[in-house]
Parts: C-alpha cells; sequence; structure tokens
C-alpha cells in the first residue's frame, strides 16, 4: 500500500525538496493534498506532474488563477486557512509534510497532529510558538512527530532508538546544534549595520527561502531552533549549546555522560533530512551527492557572538522567561523580517525591534493556542508602529 501524502508548503523549498525525493520513489507515495500561497504557476506544475487529490491557495482570486492553468484536470481547488487545516487532518492523509513558513503554519499543523497523522515537521515556529500545548496534542492524539531541520534529524539520528522523552535515561549530557555562522560570520556589529538584503539572503552552504535565509545571516534560526529542540527533545535550555561550524558537514551531535558524541555528518542537502523522515524507519536513495571526505580539507569549530548576533540570546532569554515570550520572539522576528527584505529597515533593526517587542510583551501567559494566537497578531501590530516610527533603512 502507497503512503498518502499532503504537503503544506509544497512551492517552498521544503516542498519542493520533498517532490523531487517523491519523484524518485513513486511506487512509495500518492499525493492527496498540494498547498501554496502565491506562486501559482508552480502550484499547477506540480499539479500536472502528481495529480493530487486537492490543491489550496491562499485566496478566491490565487485559486481561480490555479483553476485557469490546469486546464481542466479533476483537482478540487479550495482556499483559505480553513482549507488548510481540512486537507491537514483528511482521513485520505497518512503523513503530513508541514513546510509553510512562519506562524501560519501552526493551525493546520496542530490539525494534522490532534487528527493522529504522522507529521514530518519542517514548520518550526509551531514549536517555537506553542510548544507545550503542541507536544502535549501530540501525545495525546498518538502522532508520530519526525523533525525536518538538518539540525534536529541529525540529532534524533544520534539518540538510541530507545529514548522516549528523558535525556538522562539514555545517557545523554548534551544536545549540541551546529550553525554555519551565515554570510556574515566574523562582522562586528558596526558593519552588520550596513549589509543589504541581497548580501543576506545568500547562504554559503544553504539554498534556502528568503525568510530563512535571513533568520540564519543573523543567527535567530540556530535561536529558533534551540527553542524547538528545548521542545522536541525535553530538553532543558541549560542541556542544549551552539557551536558554529562554518562548513555544515556535521549537522549537530549528542554528548553522552561516558564521554562520546555521536554526530551526523553529511552534504548540505535538505533532501537527507526529507528523505530519513519520509522512509523511516526504513532508508532509500535521496538523489544526494556522497560526502567527499578527502575534498573536505578540515572541520573547524568556534563559539556563536552573541554580541554580534544578539538574536540567538534572545532565544535563550525567551526560554528563560517561559509564558508567551517564545511566541513574542518569532512574531517580532517575522514581521522584523520582512521590513528588511523590502528595505524598511536595516538589519541591525531586526534584534533591536525583537528585544524591544520582548520587553513590552514580557509577562504573558497564554494557556490555549488561540490566546496565543492573539498575542501574535498584537505582537505583530506593535512592530510594525515601531518600524513606522524608525527612519527609512535607505
Amino acid at each position: 500500500m502507497t503512503e498518502r501524502l499532503t504537503i503544506l508548503g509544497s512551492t517552498g523549498t521544503i516542498g519542493v525538496n520533498t517532490l523531487n525525493v517523491i519523484a524518485r520513489h513513486p511506487e512509495r507515495f500518492t499525493i492527496h493534498a498540494l498547498t501554496g500561497h502565491r506562486q501559482i504557476a508552480l502550484l499547477a506544475g506540480q499539479c500536472r506532474q502528481f495529480r493530487p487529490a486537492v490543491a489550496v491557495v491562499a485566496d478566491a482570486a490565487a485559486a481561480d488563477a490555479l483553476a485557469g492553468l490546469l486546464d481542466g484536470l479533476p483537482i478540487d481547488i479550495r482556499h483559505g486557512a480553513a482549507a488548510l487545516a481540512e486537507v491537514a487532518a483528511a482521513p485520505e492523509t497518512d503523513t503530513v509534510m508541514a513546510a509553510i513558513v512562519g506562524a501560519a503554519g501552526l493551525p493546520p499543523t496542530l490539525a494534522a497532529v490532534r487528527a493522529g497523522k504522522r507529521i514530518l515537521l519542517a514548520n518550526k515556529e509551531s514549536l517555537v510558538v506553542a510548544g507545550r500545548l503542541f507536544m502535549d496534542a501530540v501525545r495525546k492524539s498518538g502522532s508520530v512527530l519526525l523533525a525536518i531541520d538538518s539540525e534536529h534529524n541529525a540529532i534524533f539520528q544520534s539518540l538510541p532508538a530507545s529514548f522516549r522523552g528523558d535525556l538522562d535515561a539514555v545517557g545523554v549530557e548534551r544536545i549540541v546544534l551546529t550553525a554555519s555562522g551565515g554570510p556574515f560570520r566574523g562582522y562586528t556589529a558596526a558593519a552588520l549595520e550596513a549589509v543589504t538584503p541581497e548580501q543576506a539572503v545568500a547562504h554559503p552552504n544553504w539554498v534556502m527561502g528568503r525568510k530563512i535565509s535571513v533568520d540564519s545571516a543573523s543567527l535567530m534560526n540556530k535561536g529558533l531552533e534551540v527553542i524547538e529542540a528545548r521542545w522536541l527533545f525535553n530538553a532543558d535550555p541549560s542541556r542544549i549549546e551552539v557551536v558554529v561550524h562554518p562548513q555544515s558537514v556535521i549537522h549537530s551531535m549528542v554528548r553522552y555522560r561516558d564521554g562520546s558524541v555521536v554526530a551526523q555528518l553529511g552534504t548540505p542537502d535538505m533532501k537527507t533530512p526529507i528523505a530519513h523522515a519520509l522512509a523511516w524507519p526504513d532508508r532509500f536513495e535521496a538523489g544526494v551527492a556522497p560526502l567527499d571526505f578527502m575534498a573536505l580539507g578540515g572541520l573547524t569549530f568556534e563559539q556563536p557572538d552573541r554580541d554580534s548576533f544578539p538574536c540567538l540570546q534572545l532565544a535563550f532569554d525567551a526560554l528563560a522567561e517561559g509564558g508567551d515570550a517564545s511566541a513574542v520572539l518569532n512574531a517580532a522576528n517575522e514581521i522584523a523580517v520582512d521590513a528588511f527584505l523590502s528595505r524598511r529597515i536595516g538589519f541591525g533593526d531586526i534584534p533591536r525591534l525583537n528585544a524591544q517587542a520582548m520587553s513590552r510583551f514580557a509577562g504573558r501567559h497564554g494557556e490555549s493556542i488561540d490566546a496565543l494566537l492573539e498575542t501574535d497578531a498584537e505582537v505583530r501590530r506593535y512592530v510594525e508602529q515601531c518600524i513606522g516610527c524608525l527612519q527609512p533603512a535607505g
């Protein structure tokens, strides 16, 4: 029997790579639903190739545009947030690739969890915004949760198969997340004030979307991954460390109490963790170039510069504060990054706005997903107001 798959965010980098891997194993998968936001031409091409039963887009105008491009193909075209949740929880779906970027991915991903689906989680914001509530839902439904971020997938592979959420029980001392350092490794805080969006999205090792590329450049992505790791592996923040590893060959590591360090290595290509999660507990070919040890030359490591890249520390601060702090940080960062990409603020304004929002909304404790999403919306409005008071970035 083939596995029936829904891809939330099929037109993004993760979605495109997922379909690339699936195309290598057509006997194992059928596509129930593909969803995209505004890249209608790309989504139409995916629909023609993979023939999903359902396609979901942002709004009615996008739905009409997609219908025109599909030229009568028998695909049910829907639109809006409710449609995303419907296809994520549909009985015709076994597995959901949750690859929508940002907090917008939380409601449909949570719908899939509550329906007991197997979740391939590329939407880290689901855990950043609602970590405790999200993991409670996973445990209640019995959903299987597999991480797609290369770092968390590497940690999963480096933990023993007997791990069930207790690091002490399997002899783990610490989790080590590696970071490439991004395109601005070695820059001073002063130098970062002048960097451009074009420079920020030019990652030296990975091919990623624009928002995630900026987060990588600011080390915010690593901060979000720290928060994600805290919930995925039930790890106290004091047991999570970050090291800069510019070659991006070691994707993360686990330190054990006997002195052993187990690491997962590979060519920096997102198809590897995607294929691992799709095939788990088996493995299959992913179309990834093999790691050439002779060509590496060397592997190096250094401490992250938290003074020049304060977003990483803000993530640890959010975990220490608890409550809604991580959700506040994520919402502020999404608005700030968008403003940077549209040249309304400078790169150095991103951490300043994030810190300002965390200070403004300190002490919030949402007890439900709806309360967290209300805080998320309020933070976004506040940060937009703050941006309006800044001088244009030029």
